[in-house]
């Protein structure tokens, strides 16, 4: 054991001498932070669209067809009032047209004055897709009704993100993108400098077992992971005001799994590179690329073409993001994410079995 801790010790040494490493996963996570945080916002051009309606008049049915026309929105079903915040919160829809009792008497004017025809229910925990479509719809439904007039008739109810904060996108993106920076490429790099600079030989026929001479160099970057992730909710929380609502023990966890997880990627990828620029590249290309197209931290998945739209259910980082949006906007306890939780364990599992057995097999 004392062997296994002098390994831990060595490879955090290294990395508090070498100052451009200490400003890599130190100082650029920060950075990133507070620039997609206060500088960055997108919009979107696709909507998934629920519709409630008590009773399914014919007005209400032709006005829903005529939204079913439009290429900006995918119409999802009507669903009852009772699963509103259900269907928002499982991110089977982005907005929900609520249609009045009397929506025809209140469009043909012998309701009451300031009754709404229509509410839009926006889930507000994604700007990109509450920013524009409150807009797109309302702008949609005047052009239905003919009457720039009746555009008072409309109420938008934004939920989880009122203020319509960019930050709240963002910051569960960066912790994507962040970890896979700071373990997979850091991890990778490291491995393959000892293999260039030829002292993974003299490490190898140490009296400690391989495995655990790898384990001892992941350590630092777990721990400065960890580190890294109490800074972003530090900061998300106190400089960027991202509510933290949800279950905090269930953020914890979900992290640590995907700090494993990228740990093992950069394993594997060490495995593959021969040279420390090698490893950089597919560390960006393979790793990096993805996670900013197609994760949800830039923009919805569903905004790609529909043949790209299964890569997404690959990209660990896709279910990373959705968990933590889901736990710190939505305030959604524990259970809310246990498939997210149970796909990125898989994930995790199968990435350091390949890993080890690879690396394995380049020792035999």
């Amino acid at each position: 054991m004392n062997r296994f801790l002098y390994f831990v010790k060595k490879e955090s040494l290294h990395i508090l001498r070498d100052t451009r490493t200490i400003l890599v996963v130190i100082g650029i996570p920060i950075v990133l932070t507070l620039l997609f945080g206060f500088a960055i916002s997108t919009d979107v051009n696709n909507v998934n669209v629920a519709v409630c309606a008590p009773h399914k008049t014919v007005s209400i049915i032709e006005t829903v067809e005529s939204l079913q026309h439009n290429t900006l929105f995918t119409f999802k079903g009507y669903i009852p009032q009772n699963e509103i915040d259900a269907t928002l919160r499982s991110g089977k829809a982005g907005a929900v047209l609520v249609f009045d009792e009397d929506y025809d008497r209140i469009l043909a004017g012998t309701a009451g004055s300031g009754e709404k025809a229509v509410q839009i229910v926006l889930d507000g925990s994604n700007p990109t897709v509450s920013a524009s479509a409150g807009v797109y719809l309302s702008a949609i439904l005047n052009s239905i009704w003919g009457d720039s007039s009746q555009m008072d008739m409309i109420e938008n109810h934004i939920l989880y993100n009122p203020q319509m904060k960019s930050s709240y996108n963002f910051v569960p993106g960066i912790l994507g993108l962040i970890f896979i920076l700071v373990c997979a490429m850091m991890t990778s790099v490291s491995i393959v400098r000892e293999k260039e600079m030829g002292t993974m030989e003299v490490l190898l026929v140490s009296p400690v077992k391989p495995i655990w001479i790898i384990i001892a160099k992941m350590i630092p970057y777990f721990v400065l992971s960890c580190i890294n992730l109490a800074s972003i909710l530090l900061l998300a929380k106190f400089a960027l005001g991202v509510p933290m609502t949800g279950s905090m023990a269930a953020i914890i966890l979900i992290s640590v799994i995907y700090i494993i997880l990228a740990l093992g990627f950069g394993l594997l990828v060490s495995t593959i590179a021969k040279k420390q620029v090698v490893a950089l590249l597919i560390s960006g290309m393979v790793l990096m690329l993805p996670i900013m197209m197609f994760s949800g931290m830039l923009f919805p998945t569903e905004n790609l073409p529909v043949i790209l739209r299964p890569f997404t259910y690959i990209v660990p980082a896709r279910w990373y993001i959705d968990a933590i949006r889901k736990l710190m906007i939505e305030g959604l306890a524990f259970k809310g994410v246990l498939l997210e939780i149970g796909i990125l364990t898989a994930m995790t599992i199968s990435i350091l079995r390949v890993a080890l057995a690879k690396f394995n097999d380049r020792l035999e």
